[in-house]
């Protein structure tokens, strides 16, 4: 008596192989856009805990000081829209990234935060 043999063909293994590929591909795209927004959203977070009672202009320079050493370029201190909720200080920022993928196609991505998330 013959057994049948089971498994995944060669045709089967060269569709999952193209598609781990382009996942991985978009993931080194969009991978830096994403973190970026991370870094900055945890900066926010730290400026408003550090800032409790400081001055706008104060705030806007200590972002500016942060991401310097960060190397974060897509969001500027004019950027960020610094307001007071009771004593606490709430920065946010929102904004739109377009990660081009290849050819004439892109990812138009919008990213918003604030320190009170």
């Amino acid at each position: 008596m013959r057994n049948k043999q089971t498994g995944v063909s060669l045709s089967g293994l060269i569709i999952v192989f193209v598609i781990l590929i382009f996942i991985a591909l978009l993931g080194f795209k969009v991978g830096p856009a994403v973190a970026e927004f991370f870094s900055a959203k945890n900066i926010i977070k730290t400026i408003a805990q550090e800032k409790r009672g400081a001055s706008v202009a104060e705030i806007r320079k200590a972002w500016d000081q942060k991401t310097m050493i960060d190397e974060i370029k897509t969001i500027s201190a004019t950027d960020l829209e610094i307001t007071k909720d009771g004593g606490d200080v709430v920065i946010s920022f929102a904004y739109k990234k377009e990660v081009p993928l290849f050819s004439n196609i892109g990812l138009y991505i919008d990213f918003a935060a604030n320190s009170k998330e």
